[in-house]
């Protein structure tokens, strides 16, 4: 069953040079208990696209839902009581904490503001999460600055799950982080996944990353899906030719079978004022004049969507 939903979700934004279609018509469902990866270049609109499913953006067209519920244009107490449901973990886990909280204060946050628990229930609470996410004692009553990337980004998802969310939205969390970190939070993030259930939507440039935690994998192009389909099926079997350049571009250690690299020629089109039809095309090597057409994201094989009107041919 989709706890999440959306329909023909836009998000434009008006520059001084016209609309920026940061998210353009895009169809999805995130299944319960499930990680949804979101890849794409920067500037392709996959923060833009979590951020408006979480109503940090307002939407400028199209239909969102939370376990059936229709919170499009949630406002005033119903955003309030959504947004328990829905959190974000930021990318940058130092610009997303108070410079002036202690991590201790960060994580009371939430909880005190949701006015339903006790004094005593907010200490047994955030003494918990922090003990959960692996926060020595002595740290509690640090501030931000004194602690390194990989702790204040577990003070982010401390946070985040403090009043027992359903989705989170996960942007980018591990970028800003060393490597040797980045394998601890990934791992930390999937093991609270199955301890509480959580339904997640990772959004990241890193493949190999994305490989290790999603279950399902879209991949967006200047505002829109080129291609969704579960994460095997995706690395298995790649349709689209974007999708076909980017994993190319991810580092082999077989050094009998490396994997050839495809290379883009072309140049990036704007999101701004966008013509009609592919917007991959000026740099597809597969382009042809059919292309110049409106794309849909068509069920190809089962669960493997994509938006290619040459999908066929390419992968004779």
């Amino acid at each position: 069953m989709a706890l999440i939903e959306i329909e023909h979700l836009k998000k434009y934004f008006h520059v001084a040079s016209g609309t920026n279609h940061a998210v353009d018509d895009i169809t999805l469902k995130i299944e319960k208990g499930r990680t949804m990866g979101v890849v794409g270049e920067s500037g392709c609109g996959k923060s833009t696209l979590g951020r408006t499913m979480i109503h940090l953006h307002e939407a400028t067209d199209g239909i969102i839902r939370l376990d059936g519920e229709d919170i499009t244009h949630a406002e005033g107490k119903d955003l309030k009581r959504i947004r328990e449901k829905m959190q974000i973990i930021f990318q940058d886990p130092y610009a997303s904490l108070n410079p002036r909280m202690t991590m201790e204060a960060t994580v009371r946050e939430p909880l005190a503001e949701a006015r339903r628990f006790s004094k005593s229930e907010i200490a047994q609470r955030t003494e918990e999460l922090m003990e959960r996410v692996g926060i020595e004692r002595r740290l509690r009553l640090a501030y931000p600055h004194e602690l390194d990337g990989g702790r204040r980004q577990r003070i982010g998802i401390a946070r985040a799950i403090a009043l027992n969310p359903d989705f989170i939205m996960c942007d980018e969390p591990v970028s800003a982080l060393d490597v040797s970190i980045q394998a601890q939070v990934l791992n930390l993030l999937m093991d609270l996944q199955e301890e509480y259930g959580l339904t997640y939507m990772f959004v990241t440039h890193d493949l190999s990353v994305v490989r290790h935690i999603s279950d399902d994998i879209s991949v967006m192009y200047l505002g829109q899906l080129v291609e969704t389909s579960p994460a095997k099926e995706l690395f298995k079997r790649t349709l689209h030719p974007y999708t076909k350049a980017l994993l190319s571009a991810i580092p082999s250690m077989d050094v009998h079978q490396p994997m050839q690299r495809v290379q883009l020629r072309g140049e990036i089109t704007s999101a701004i004022n966008p013509k009609p039809g592919c917007r991959f095309a000026p740099r597809c090597p597969y382009a042809a004049e059919a292309c110049n057409d409106p794309q849909k994201l068509e069920e190809i094989e089962t669960n493997h969507f994509v938006s290619c009107c040459r999908v066929h041919e390419i992968n004779r």
